[in-house]
């Protein structure tokens, strides 16, 4: 069997609803996680740490109220990281905009948007519950109109009980 091109960037590549998610770890840590259109396969665990994520990541596929548990790599700047934090104080089927989390930590709306593209670990740290001000807004980096991510932040809101936006 042919190996796929772009697997061996990941420790695992785990199947989900909207395609997969490629899980990255390094030094006994979650490195990043990223969404990967349908076209990639699974494939199985390399480490523990990679084991673990899959585990967790099929359960939130399973049951939105699950609740992720991973131990993840130090990223981000000080400034991110306070944006990360309010965002995973979003309680599961809610979401805020980018100006609620912006007044939040008193910072500005595009800055925050700019953080949470910049999310290394999607679902775990939940950038899909923040959405512009008049509407869905971008996702992990991507304003792609109706494409493949902002369909993954369709589906996971939905999954999470979100109606608005599906």
């Amino acid at each position: 069997m042919k190996k796929q091109q772009g697997s061996e960037l990941f420790s695992a590549i785990v199947a989900a609803p909207f395609g997969a998610v490629g899980v990255r770890t390094e030094a006994g840590l979650l490195r990043e996680l990223v969404y990967l259109p349908p076209h990639f396969h699974e494939k199985e665990a390399q480490d523990a740490v990679a084991e673990r994520a899959a585990e967790q990541l099929s359960r939130y596929f399973a049951d939105p109220a699950y609740r992720f548990d991973l131990a993840l790599a130090p990223v981000g700047s000080a400034y991110q990281q306070r944006v990360w934090a309010a965002i995973a104080s979003i309680p599961r089927g809610q979401v805020r905009t980018y100006g609620d989390v912006a007044r939040l930590i008193g910072s500005a709306p595009r800055a925050v948007g700019q953080a949470c593209g910049a999310n290394w670990f999607p679902l775990v740290i939940p950038c899909h519950r923040v959405t512009a001000a008049g509407g869905l807004g971008g996702f992990a980096n991507h304003d792609d109109g109706n494409g493949f991510h902002l369909g993954v932040k369709r589906w996971l809101l939905a999954h999470e009980g979100v109606e608005a936006y599906s």
